[in-house]
């Protein structure tokens, strides 16, 4: 009885802690992608869309997580004027590639925000961006929540949402098929 006391305790106490660690975590990553925004603040629009551009990131994309048009963009990368808004917004996304390159490693980084979270469901971390889950997509960077949990805060019911209706199956010809769910 006293051993399953102390286990518990202890049960409590490590999960006080983790919570308590996770929290910092995330604080820690917000506080260093904005300051690593400010920084990159300081470039003009037509730099920060030159090195998205550089790092993969198609304009579609880009117009997307944003929050603009596809003409907008092309019209900043002629020169024109933004807001100081949208422009704050293109030095996030570059801190956060900043951020995502030097401490968690990730080649390719316009790549990586096109790949999907998870096989089967299609989200990727330009969705997540896309609707202000900069943090969400830092975290997955970092390797300390895996899919399920990123795409569980991201939109609880996605388990309904992208399950099919369809299976695969080997078929008598050994050949890899498809059909419905019965």
């Amino acid at each position: 009885m006293r051993q399953t006391q102390t286990a518990s305790s202890l049960v409590s106490r490590v999960t006080t802690l983790t919570n308590d660690v996770r929290t910092t975590h995330i604080e820690a990553l917000g506080l260093e992608w904005r300051i690593r925004t400010q920084t990159r603040s300081a470039l003009s629009v037509k730099d920060l869309l030159e090195l998205l551009a550089d790092a993969g990131f198609a304009w579609r994309d880009l117009a997307r997580m944003i929050g603009v048009s596809v003409p907008a963009i092309q019209k900043w990368r002629k020169g024109e004027r933004s807001s100081g808004e949208n422009r704050l917004k293109l030095a996030g996304l570059i801190a956060a590639m900043d951020l995502i390159a030097s401490q968690f490693h990730i080649q390719d980084i316009g790549s990586w925000f096109e790949m999907p979270i998870i096989d089967g469901a299609p989200v990727t971390p330009i969705d997540l961006w896309s609707a202000n889950q900069a943090v969400l997509v830092l975290e997955f960077a970092s390797g300390h929540l895996n899919p399920e949990e990123v795409l569980d805060r991201f939109d609880p019911s996605w388990r309904e949402t992208y399950e099919s209706q369809f299976e695969t199956f080997r078929g008598q010809d050994g050949q890899l098929s498809i059909r419905l769910k019965g």
